[in-house]
């Protein structure tokens, strides 16, 4: 884990090394252990690094090979690093480290771009200067477990972990207002996008190549299809999933620092817990606890730690604590408000004194199907096979007559999945509209909408619903909030976050598994839940999904109200013509008498404070960025 930075094609030679300088300065918390920085003509690549393999000076970086004609920054983790070191020694490679980051650099040399990428398994982002070819290829691993961004214009490319970075080397151009718009939708900004104009993310499982001003992007891989033809029955699913889980875990222990790891009360850290044990490994377990709140997960956590025989740490997050919102924007560079990131904040911060890797749970809902909207819609696809064509005109016609209760929107709300697919979906979701129909968006957003929202609605998308949406989630809200959320939080803390679901082979295994398998009998995450009753009991494979939650609609209007009164007394979003301020406090007003603050309240709070964090400039352009088009 680290952070990286550089500047390509620039006239300016000084300029290009200060700005890179100011980008390695931002990223300090993402690798506090060393910093360095190396140029060529029309080149800067800068680093911070948290050393995780071979301690020595010898794993510093930016990493060149003996003659400088290549240099590589590299943040992440390669698993099977020692594998291909072992196999480009044979070729004749010579090695200076121990590190997985010299293997990019004979990988590459040895087996080209696309050879190297297509040998790589784990999580990275990384930029790597050819002097030779004048080419600089930025790549990020498969699922986009680790964040990369980029500038380019007028000649130049800049690049760096976080957004924040990019605009502290002086890449960014002005707010973006459809960013803006996304972020109210979701509470965070999808990789399509970037909060600020004139800069990109790299895609997931993409190299991005660029030569003399010219970029070229391509995609190198998607998770295997559903398969077509029976595949392996329940029993065989059940037991290849523990085989690879397993070996995923062991890879994931390899390091020359201490690691521990996240345990809450729900399934997936509990196998992670569990595959520990069996390893042998000699790790700590930490829980997020809300002492007397009852949605505390800390008794099942103690449970399963006491029944695993695994060293136990409670980390306690009273409601009467501060919202920590001033952490999660400095731990985010874009505006970010998923409210769990506060929990894997704090337990990072206690996880950080005694631990530099962190195993965690993340990925077994995504790929396993462990969430309840991936069973509702299986059976809309189920319904939508059995529909004629000419349904979803019929229903959208109809559909209007049926308004009432909640179980009543629930079922129309299921027939609109069925007959229109991906596109209802999408727009049950309650975001931007809620601001609308609460009248709290000030005149720069008023009419606003976000793209999503345009998705056709047809009966043959509801016919294959659950396979769009998990390709649509998959680059949407599974890489952009869940896996940013654990990045984010590490990094800040210096920590290396490490999730056994998120491995490859055990993820193209799981991709190809049936819905029916993954969601037998109508059971959430039923190939996981069956491992963890015969390898932990039956509890653990009963229990409801569980996460490091915190329950922030309750607390906003609770021990958090009179804070989050004084933010928004004299809103920044306000003045600057983003929300209608009587608006707001109509609806502050309602929440209080309801006792709870629907989550588009939070989104404005996190909202109001990355505003206020950041006091946006109309433009922080450096000279060899001047005059772009945004």
């Amino acid at each position: 884990m680290c952070g990286i930075a550089g500047v390509v094609g620039a006239q300016s030679p000084p300029e290009a090394l200060q700005a890179v300088q100011r980008m390695t300065r931002a990223l300090a918390r993402r690798g506090p252990d060393s910093e360095g920085v190396e140029c060529w003509p029309g080149a800067v690549l800068g680093h911070r690094r948290l050393a995780i393999f071979d301690l020595s000076d010898a794993g510093r970086q930016p990493m060149m090979s003996p003659d400088r004609s290549l240099g590589v920054v590299f943040n992440g983790a390669i698993y099977n690093f020692r594998a291909l070191t072992a196999e480009l020694v044979a070729a004749g490679a010579h090695f200076h480290s121990r590190t997985d980051t010299e293997v990019l650099l004979h990988g590459y040399r040895c087996w080209g771009i696309d050879g190297l990428v297509a040998r790589l398994r784990g999580m990275f982002a990384f930029g790597l200067w050819d002097n030779s070819t004048r080419t600089l290829y930025l790549v990020r691993d498969r699922l986009g477990i680790k964040p990369l961004v980029y500038a380019a214009r007028n000649g130049t490319i800049a690049f760096a972990s976080t957004v924040r970075a990019l605009r502290a080397g002086g890449s960014a151009g002005e707010l973006d207002e459809q960013a803006l718009a996304e972020y109210l939708e979701f509470g965070f900004v999808t990789d399509g996008r970037t909060i600020y104009d004139g800069l990109a993310k790299v895609p997931a499982a993409s190299i991005v190549r660029w030569r003399d001003g010219v970029l070229q992007t391509e995609e190198y891989w998607t998770p295997p299809a559903v398969r077509a033809t029976a595949g392996p029955t329940f029993e065989e699913a059940v037991e290849e999933a523990e085989r690879l889980f397993l070996a995923a875990v062991q890879r994931r222990l390899d390091a020359d620092v201490p690691v521990g790891t996240l345990l809450s009360g729900g399934l997936d850290s509990g196998l992670v817990c569990w595959a520990v044990t069996k390893l042998g490994a000699d790790v700590t377990a930490f829980t997020v606890g809300t002492p007397e709140d009852p949605e505390d997960e800390t008794p099942d956590a103690c449970a399963t730690a006491k029944e695993l025989g695994i060293r136990h740490r409670v980390v306690g997050l009273p409601a009467s604590a501060e919202p920590g919102v001033d952490e999660l924007v400095s731990a985010y560079g874009e505006p970010f408000a998923c409210p769990s990131a506060l929990a894997m904040l704090r337990v990072c911060r206690e996880v950080a004194s005694s631990a530099k890797v962190l195993l965690t749970g993340d990925g077994g809902d995504d790929v396993f199907l462990g969430y309840p909207r991936h069973r509702h819609l299986l059976l809309a696809q189920t319904l939508a096979r059995m529909l004629p064509s000419q349904a979803s005109a019929w229903w959208h016609t109809a559909r209007g007559a049926f308004e009432g209760s909640a179980p009543v929107r629930r079922a129309v709300h299921f027939l609109d999945y069925a007959t229109g697919g991906l596109g209802a979906f999408i727009d049950a979701h309650d975001g931007l509209p809620t601001y609308h129909q609460t009248g709290l968006l000030g005149e720069r957003l008023r009419g606003v909408t976000v793209e999503q929202r345009h998705i056709p609605w047809s009966v043959a998308s509801g016919r294959r619903v659950l396979s769009e949406y998990l390709e649509h989630d998959r680059r949407t809200q599974f890489v952009a909030e869940y896996l940013t959320k654990v990045d984010g939080a590490a990094m800040h803390h210096g920590l290396e976050a490490r999730s056994p679901f998120l491995d490859q082979d055990l993820w193209e295994f799981a991709s190809t598994l049936p819905f029916t398998v993954r969601l037998r009998g109508g059971r959430l995450k039923a190939v996981l839940r069956e491992l963890a009753r015969r390898r932990i009991g039956k509890r653990m494979a009963a229990g409801a999904k569980r996460g490091f939650s915190i329950p922030v609609e309750r607390w906003l209007v609770g021990r958090w109200l009179p804070q989050m009164e004084d933010m928004l007394r004299s809103s920044r979003l306000a003045a600057d013509g983003w929300i209608r301020p009587e608006g707001l406090r109509a609806e502050l007003a309602a929440s209080a008498r309801r006792g709870s603050g629907r989550l588009q309240l939070w989104y404005l709070f996190v909202l109001e404070a990355w505003m206020r964090a950041e006091q946006t400039p109309s433009s922080s352009l450096s000279p060899c960025f001047q005059g772009a088009d945004h």
